[in-house]
């Protein structure tokens, strides 16, 4: 019985480490970041939506009517009779929509006809919550048209029941940023872009998770193994060394996304076939140097992601510790992927977007979205910072080495006298 409870507390204090209880912790967080954003969602669709209002049916009694519901039900910012100058004031207050009711509003719905109302969207993300603020306008909407089909019924019974039940039609057009793309609406446009809010910073959370892994195991195991220890002591350049591992797993790390890639690629073209996703005729298809420019992001990112792995594998003692140092990697990817797919760059608070840009791996889950809509300042400052992060992790990865951390643990004079002599006995063994 006491063997047991030995063995108990012994298994207890093994697997209870800071390394295991970290990523329950930083899990909850983000489960509760997420919470908090999903809470806000119920706020944003039944909340008075920010619009404007052309009404170019001034003496008809059904514009007032839909006039009417949409200023009880919304926070109208503009009430004027040009298009251009109530979108630009509509953008500038933060609103959703600028809501433009034609002369024949009216005329149409009495000859029998519906009536159509021209909706301008101001989208300024593409991520999935950047759309929810539509639903409100398309709730009140809903109160415009129960509200006509109302008044229909009790001025004239015998009216058309397909005109009663839907009096108004809808004609969208999207502005998001330059792009101006009639015929959609935000919840649309949203849905067309769900394979980059996903599959991009799912594949790349994969990809830096993997071949990051690898890079940390295989550290560990080499310890393990005592052939780190030999690899030292052979007559070569420690930066030789760090560049033979990146470069190998760099390579793996590409295959790896190559096939990711062209997985993808029938993904999209699948979307096409169906004639859902029409980059084309939106004005949103990447050419080929955005696609150059997602695949150098990548590849610099996931050079910084290797050689960051490289550090935390010199802390590695043997194959088992590593992989309890794969978890701050993988934090490091998952953080950007939930923010990137609920949320725009654009649309975070500064505070957010200051850290989505400090972490490298998040901007080549951007590059594609961004350069849909042509931000390329984005893109260039995220390969800019990127090079920067993984030159810079490089010379630490080599600075490592050649302290000799790697057989020590520690870094200081005494262990690298230690360290000397280790490698000395390696080498006369060797001899």
């Amino acid at each position: 019985m006491n063997s047991t409870l030995n063995i108990l507390r012994k298994e207890i204090r093994e697997m209870m480490t800071r390394s295991t209880l970290l990523p329950v912790v930083v899990i909850a967080i983000l489960l509760g970041a997420m919470g908090s954003m999903m809470g806000g969602i119920e706020e944003a669709v039944t909340g008075a939506p920010t619009v404007g209002i052309v009404n170019d049916d001034t003496h008809g009694d059904l514009a007032a009517i839909a006039v009417g519901i949409v200023g009880n039900l919304s926070e109208v910012v503009y009430d004027g009779n040009d298009v251009d100058e109530g979108v630009t004031a509509v953008d500038e207050a933060g609103g959703v929509a600028l809501l433009h009711v034609p002369a024949n509003f009216t005329e149409r719905i009495t000859d029998g006809e519906s009536g159509t109302i021209q909706i301008y969207w101001i989208m300024r993300g593409a991520g999935l919550l950047d759309s929810i603020s539509s639903e409100a306008v398309n709730s009140v909407l809903w109160n415009v048209n129960r509200a006509i089909s109302t008044h229909l019924i009790d001025a004239n019974a015998s009216v058309n029941s397909t005109l009663a039940l839907n009096p108004t039609t809808r004609t969208e057009t999207t502005i998001f940023g330059d792009k101006i793309m009639d015929g959609i609406s935000p919840g649309t446009l949203g849905s067309m872009l769900s394979a980059q809010s996903f599959v991009v910073p799912l594949v790349m959370m994969m990809l830096i998770m993997v071949a990051g892994g690898t890079v940390i195991s295989s550290m560990g195991m080499e310890k393990e193994n005592k052939t780190l220890e030999t690899l030292l002591t052979l007559p070569v350049k420690r930066g030789s060394i760090v560049t033979g591992k990146l470069v190998a797993s760099a390579l793996i790390g590409l295959v790896m996304a190559a096939v990711y890639m062209v997985g993808f690629n029938y993904y999209m073209t699948g979307f096409s076939a169906s004639g859902e996703l029409d980059m084309e005729k939106y004005d949103i298809a990447l050419s080929a140097l955005d696609y150059l420019l997602v695949g150098i992001s990548l590849f610099v990112t996931l050079i910084a992601a290797l050689a960051l792995c490289m550090i935390l594998g010199t802390f590695a003692k043997n194959y088992k510790s590593a992989q309890t140092l794969t978890m701050p990697i993988s934090f490091l990817a998952l953080v950007p992927m939930f923010m990137i797919i609920f949320k725009d760059f654009n649309t975070l608070p500064l505070a957010a977007q200051v850290l989505l840009f400090a972490l490298p791996f998040s901007h080549p889950m951007m590059a594609m979205r961004s350069l849909m809509f042509d931000d390329y300042a984005l893109v260039l400052g995220g390969i800019a910072y990127s090079t920067i992060f993984a030159v810079v992790a490089i010379a630490l990865t080599v600075w490592i080495f050649k302290t000799d951390r790697l057989l020590t643990g520690r870094i200081g004079k005494k262990e690298e006298g230690r360290s000397k002599t280790l490698l000395m006995a390696i080498s006369g063994r060797k001899r």
